[in-house]
């Protein structure tokens, strides 16, 4: 696959989810600490979205940061409009912003998402974009 392709994949992938997260690893396996809590707000939140695991090609990363102009990992993207990486996503879920610009109600958890006290759904749409780039 050319960059060029990459290129296009992720801007379909922006564009064709509401919810579009950008990570290391999968909702059901993070591979860092920074996707595993974003992927966990989302969860929280029980909002269906698409994930795609950037560290099979390193050319994901790459052409996606050129194209959001943010250069770390995770990014989550909302009405193909990049929200930001974990510290942004962390603040508008602790504050209900993120459950505001997502239409859904904000949970009351009382600790951060990822604290191991609480049950949270694991979910993610069927969508299998990780398999679709091999």
């Amino acid at each position: 696959m050319t960059n060029e392709e990459i290129r296009g994949f992720i801007e379909n992938a922006i564009k064709e989810n509401k919810v579009m997260l950008f990570m290391k690893g999968t909702p059901q396996q993070p591979a860092c600490g920074f996707s595993m809590r974003t992927s966990g707000a989302l969860n929280a939140l029980g909002v269906k979205y698409a994930a795609l695991d950037i560290l099979p090609d390193p050319r994901i990363r790459e052409e996606l940061s050129g194209l959001s102009g943010w250069p770390t990992i995770p990014q989550l993207f909302v009405d193909g409009e990049l929200i930001g990486g974990c510290d942004i996503v962390m603040e508008m879920f602790e504050s209900g912003d993120l459950a505001e610009t997502l239409g859904v109600e904000q949970p009351d958890l009382g600790e951060a998402p990822d604290e191991p006290e609480h049950e949270l759904p694991q979910r993610q749409s069927g969508i299998g974009l990780e398999n679709r780039l091999n």
